[in-house]
C-alpha cells in the first residue's frame, strides 16, 4: 500500500509458558523475551549476552559459567529450570504480547500491546511473597497494575496484592547494556536473595 501510512510492526504473543513451581516463594519478571534469533535455549534470558544465569551461578555457586553447556555456546535450560524449581523461583514477563518498533531487544523501543494478568500469575503460586522486576520496563508495567511504589535499583518496597503482603525488588538489568560490572550486578542480587530468604 502507498497511501503514505507506516504500517505498524506486527504484534508478537509470548513465546513461552509462565515458569511457576508450586513451592515458589520469589516471582521474577523481565518484560519480553527477546527475538527467537538470539536464543541459546528454549526459556527465559536465553541470549548469551544477557548475564542473567551468570549472575546466579555466581550467588549460588561462585561460579560464572555454572549454567553454560562446557562449550560456553548454550545455556543449560534443563539444569537451570530444576534449579530454579528446587529453590523456589518462579519467571515470566510483565507483557503477554507486544511490539517491537526497532529490530532490537531493548525495553525502550518494546511497546506493551498486552500486559500479563499479574493477579491470575500470583494466584497459581500462593506462596510467593516477594516478586523482582528486572529492568524499567517491568517495572513501570509491574507498579501500573498492584500500585506498588516504585523502589530504586537495588531497592525494594512493601505492598499488597491478593491479599498479601508483599515485597517489590528492582534489581539492575541483566543485560549487558546496564552499564554494571557482572559481579557488582551479582553482590545486589546477592542481598535480594538472602533478604527473600533463598540463600
Amino acid at each position: 500500500m502507498t497511501d503514505g501510512t507506516l504500517s505498524l510492526p506486527p504484534v508478537e504473543a509470548h513465546p513461552l509458558r509462565p515458569f511457576l513451581p508450586e513451592n515458589a516463594r520469589l516471582l521474577m519478571l523481565g518484560s519480553f523475551p527477546p527475538q527467537k534469533k538470539r536464543w541459546s535455549m528454549d526459556f527465559f534470558y536465553p541470549n548469551l549476552q544477557n548475564d542473567m544465569w551468570r549472575i546466579f551461578g555466581l550467588v549460588f555457586f561462585n561460579d560464572r559459567d555454572r549454567f553454560l553447556f562446557p562449550d560456553g555456546k548454550a545455556f543449560d535450560k534443563n539444569r537451570i529450570s530444576g534449579f530454579l524449581a528446587e529453590k523456589g523461583i518462579a519467571l515470566y514477563d510483565t507483557a503477554s504480547s507486544v511490539r517491537r518498533l526497532q529490530d532490537n531487544a531493548s525495553d525502550k523501543f518494546l511497546e506493551v500491546v498486552e500486559p500479563t494478568d499479574l493477579r491470575a500469575l500470583l494466584e497459581r503460586i500462593p506462596l510467593c511473597r516477594a516478586v523482582v522486576t528486572t529492568g524499567q520496563k517491568a517495572t513501570d508495567v509491574f507498579c501500573g497494575q498492584t500500585q506498588a511504589p516504585e523502589p530504586p535499583v537495588g531497592g525494594k518496597s512493601a505492598f499488597e496484592f491478593c491479599g498479601r503482603h508483599m515485597s517489590l525488588y528492582r534489581m539492575p538489568s541483566s543485560s549487558r547494556a546496564y552499564p554494571l560490572r557482572l559481579e557488582k550486578k551479582a553482590e545486589v542480587y546477592r542481598l535480594m536473595l538472602s533478604d527473600v530468604g533463598l540463600l
